[in-house]
């Protein structure tokens, strides 16, 4: 195990062992584009972090996980103070597993065993005895791990060029865009059902589910989130969200932070 500080370096293909663990806090992180030829487990304990592939943001929550797969170029961006468990898997290890970053559910023995993997020394030998058994039991639960929608893909279109570049900022409603952009409505939303696979308000929704979440995550105070993300009221806000989700804002923080 290595705990990591913000600017040591580490290249998990630098080692020739099936499994590397590592921890650290980290804030106000940008990791920048690069990839590695292992697969990656990103385990948050506090904190979101924004991950970022071609063509899609994904949103980690708390104590959630994120696969992101071998060889896949991302970019991962932690705002404040993000606690993070990471660990690497040999592609071989990997059979089974996503071919897009995915964000998994993560239950109390998954929880346990990211910890335990993540401490282990970097010369553990996963090929027998406990560790074995922990290697194999960690891939079998991640492949059954019910998958979350944290993710937006993003539109290529060079006409929704805004949408990309803005996205801290709620998304204009269709016609404020097509008047942006100067493009007709219909033009708009058949560019981005192709890029993206759904219609405007579908898109614009899971924006702010993903924006809600994150905001929830930073302990935003609700009358704050429901002015950004543009609701008439609080009681609007806590419908969508329940609607999305199948849980009130404070039932959701409640969960994603416990103590």
């Amino acid at each position: 195990m290595a705990w990591l500080d913000p600017d040591s370096p580490f290249d998990p293909d630098a080692f020739a062992v099936p499994v590397l663990g590592i921890c650290s806090a980290l804030g106000d992180h940008d990791s920048g584009h690069h990839c590695h030829r292992r697969g990656q487990l990103l385990f948050t304990r506090q904190g979101c972090v924004r991950i970022e592939t071609p063509g899609h943001l994904c949103l980690l929550p708390p104590t959630q996980a994120a696969w992101i797969p071998a060889g896949l170029e991302h970019r991962a961006r932690m705002r404040e103070t993000v606690d993070y468990r990471s660990l690497y898997f040999t592609a071989a290890l990997c059979k089974g597993m996503p071919a897009q970053v995915t964000i998994l559910s993560v239950n109390a023995l998954l929880r346990e065993l990211f910890e335990r993997m993540a401490q282990a020394p970097f010369d553990t030998a996963w090929d027998r005895g406990g560790s074995a058994h922990l290697l194999a039991l960690c891939l079998d639960e991640l492949r059954q791990a019910p998958r979350q929608p944290m993710f937006l893909p993003l539109p290529s279109d060079r006409r929704l060029a805004r949408l990309v570049e803005q996205l801290d900022r709620l998304p204009p409603t269709l016609g404020e865009l097509a008047g942006q952009v100067g493009a007709s409505e219909k033009t708009i939303s058949r560019l981005l059902r192709r890029d993206t696979g759904m219609s405007y308000q579908q898109w614009r929704q899971q924006w702010r589910l993903l924006r809600a979440v994150e905001q929830l995550a930073l302990q935003r105070p609700l009358g704050a989130i429901t002015d950004e993300l543009g609701f008439a009221s609080d009681s609007a806000f806590i419908a969508f969200f329940r609607g999305m989700t199948g849980l009130t804002p404070g039932a959701w923080a409640r969960a994603a932070m416990p103590g």
